[in-house]
């Protein structure tokens, strides 16, 4: 980096350059257009960053990220409490949710099974999911994996099914495919074939 830079400036890009998905010429136009907003405007990003975890639980129940324990959706009465949708990561419950199609609960695993980064199957919350499923108050009548649909997240999925199986719960995995204005011409034979799969009637 250009040492023509002041100090406080390289190392607002150096922080940026950390997030991922951000390269240098990303982090450097961040940090160029902080510098030209008002005092009020960064100082309100600084308490925003500041105040991340002060105010962030994580929910006992389902894992999520939350202001309370149990997060909003566990304390929902108006939930589908027989229906567990797993995920990996709190901003899928986001996704999810954005669709207003599903109304059960929650499970997230933070991460996915990965061994060639060390991730095992204990660095997850796999193990408090099948406790939850074998609580006879609160067991489901069905599980939905939405783990991703990646190596990592195909291996996750297996292994929690492995598991549930001797709780004879239901288990299901959402259904994959060709995405909303994709042409079919230009889909890998993958995804062509997930999408035949996952085919419904009309």
């Amino acid at each position: 980096m250009s040492s023509v830079l002041p100090t406080s400036l390289q190392n607002l890009i150096t922080e940026f350059g950390r997030l991922p998905g951000i390269g240098q010429k990303s982090a450097e136009r961040l940090s160029f257009y902080l510098m030209k907003q008002s005092t009020g405007e960064r100082n309100a990003l600084a308490h925003a960053v500041s105040e991340l975890t002060k105010s962030i639980v994580t929910c006992t129940t389902c894992h999520n990220i939350a202001e309370s324990d149990p997060c909003t959706i566990c304390a929902n009465n108006s939930r589908d409490e027989k229906t567990i949708c797993v995920v990996e990561e709190p901003w899928d419950v986001i996704a999810i949710e954005s669709t207003h199609e599903y109304k059960g609960l929650y499970h997230v695993l933070h991460g996915a099974l990965s061994p060639i980064d060390n991730i095992n199957p204990e660095n997850l919350k796999i193990n408090e999911l099948v406790l939850r499923a074998k609580k006879d108050k609160e067991k489901p009548e069905e599980v939905i994996i939405a783990t991703n649909p990646s190596l990592e997240g195909e291996a996750t999925a297996m292994y929690i099914v492995k598991l549930l199986r001797p709780l004879n719960i239901n288990t299901t995995r959402i259904a994959r495919g060709l995405p909303v204005g994709s042409d079919l011409e230009y889909a890998d034979e993958i995804t062509i074939g997930q999408a035949l799969l996952g085919r419904r009637e009309m």
